[in-house]
């Protein structure tokens, strides 16, 4: 189904917890959170229910995200159920990675096709720092029991902050060079916590782009038209290097997605706080196919982030869905 704008809506982002076994610090307060009752979540019933009436408004891609979703129980379950739904042919989890290298055989005989993994530096140190618990030896175990599984393309999302991994792009790089993975690097964002360290701590894809450039013999890689990536290689390595850049080249003109929150709110835009809540038309079919209809027309043109320097949305990441 197309957007008030022309775009072909196709892909629908569910967030199944704001939990997280994890404490980074643009994502999440040092304190914690205010844990929601399991009772307020939708149940894995209610998302299969949201995504077949998506489905047959065109919605074909669905990622899984968190919080960490692979927190949830019985999630090979929720991923079986979702992969065999007609009219979806992608189904993907963006995961910090921890808990990933046990799991990933039953995930993908389940039906995941791929992975997205969290990974904002490649030093232990650091890493236990910035997570504020996180075992970085998890993560890269998690990455290459899903390459040597085929669970491919691994996709590494990389958060640039000043002053903490902005000495680690060239070895984030050189990290492509035998292993065939996407490292994606993507600007921070005046969102939630993100906002506290926006002003001093944001680096954007700009100077990272030259600085590799300076160092590397960086290709242009094509993307599809609804990506939100642009994609180099370094002649003669295996990986990529990608810029996610919604502060300094907005994306909006193609943008392809909805997202659903862990409580049933259906987002039309990441930095907007309008919603439609879907839990009151969970028994009603018809219902829920005009809001769901309702969502895919209320998508705005953009976002306005790079006029204000923060997001419209008072929600923090967790809680959205990373």
């Amino acid at each position: 189904m197309k957007d008030s704008y022309g775009r072909s809506i196709n892909y629908l982002r569910i967030s199944l917890t704001d939990r997280c076994n994890l404490r980074c610090i643009y994502c999440m307060p040092k304190e914690g959170i205010v844990k929601r009752p399991y009772g307020d979540l939708l149940r894995f019933e209610d998302i299969l229910k949201i995504i077949k009436a998506a489905a047959t408004l065109g919605i074909n891609k669905i990622r899984y995200t968190g919080g960490e979703p692979l927190i949830m129980k019985d999630i090979e379950y929720l991923i079986r159920e979702t992969a065999n739904i007609k009219g979806i042919t992608d189904v993907a989890i963006t995961t910090n990675g921890i808990l990933l290298c046990d799991m990933a055989d039953k995930l993908k005989e389940a039906g995941l096709k791929r992975v997205n993994i969290s990974l904002d530096t490649l030093k232990a140190d650091k890493y236990k720092f910035i997570t504020r618990c996180g075992n970085l030896d998890a993560v890269l175990k998690s990455i290459d029991k899903c390459l040597s599984i085929g669970l491919t393309p691994v996709k590494i999302n990389t958060v640039l902050l000043k002053g903490f991994n902005d000495t680690e792009i060239m070895d984030f790089v050189e990290f492509t060079k035998n292993l065939p993975v996407d490292i994606r690097f993507i600007e921070l964002m005046p969102i939630g916590e993100g906002k506290k360290l926006y002003e001093n701590d944001n680096l954007s894809s700009e100077v990272v782009l030259k600085e590799i450039q300076d160092n590397f013999d960086v290709i242009s890689q094509p993307t599809s038209k609804s990506s939100t990536v642009s994609l180099y290689k370094v002649r003669g390595y295996k990986g990529n290097i990608g810029f996610i850049s919604p502060m300094s080249c907005k994306f909006c003109k193609d943008c392809n997605r909805l997202r659903l929150t862990s409580i049933g709110d259906l987002k039309p835009c990441l930095h907007s706080d309008k919603v439609i809540n879907l839990k009151h038309c969970l028994n009603d079919e018809k219902l829920l196919l005009e809001e769901l209809k309702r969502g895919i027309l209320g998508k705005p043109e953009e976002h306005n982030m790079s006029s204000k320097h923060k997001s419209e949305s008072e929600k923090m990441m967790y809680q959205i869905g990373g």
